[in-house]
């Protein structure tokens, strides 16, 4: 499957001293989505792990992510690289995604996350579409939560 762009934004009320502490918690972030699980710091912004947990048609995939963290801007933005690898199903996936926030003043900030995702070996066989809806899933959790915890408007 070829690498595939992603794109979202949303508006919160919280000043983006608030969103920083709250998006760059990672185990807390590892929380709001049901297929990762067991986050472990090991740098602070710097090095983490988790362990992404899914069942994709008759494959049931367990990746342990080695997560990067690069171009950190403390209260602007900050680069978030994640790989992992299933060697029982032969499948590998990759995420690079950059999170900025724009302070917007007395409303709030403009929490943006944008990158790309790629999976590859036998998961990529079941197709893109149902790889885009799990892609699509995850998104709409992370943004959920923001919403929930930061005040979307």
């Amino acid at each position: 499957m070829p690498s595939v762009s992603f794109s979202r934004d949303i508006a919160v009320v919280a000043d983006p001293a608030t969103c920083w502490a709250v998006l760059t918690d990672v185990p807390r972030l590892v929380d709001w989505v049901t297929i990762l699980d067991g986050a472990r710091e090991i740098s602070p912004l710097e090095k983490y792990t988790a362990v992404l947990m899914d069942r994709i048609g008759p494959f049931k995939l367990r990746a342990d992510l080695d997560i990067t963290v690069s171009d950190v801007e403390v209260q602007r933005r900050i680069r978030v690289y994640a790989e992992g690898e299933d060697r029982q199903v032969s499948s590998r996936i990759v995420v690079d995604a950059l999170l900025t926030l724009d302070d917007e003043g007395a409303v709030g900030t403009l929490v943006a996350v944008n990158g790309r995702y790629e999976v590859s070996g036998k998961i990529a066989t079941m197709g893109a579409g149902t790889i885009r809806q799990k892609a699509t899933k995850i998104l709409d959790e992370f943004f959920g939560r923001t919403a929930a915890e930061l005040g979307g408007r």
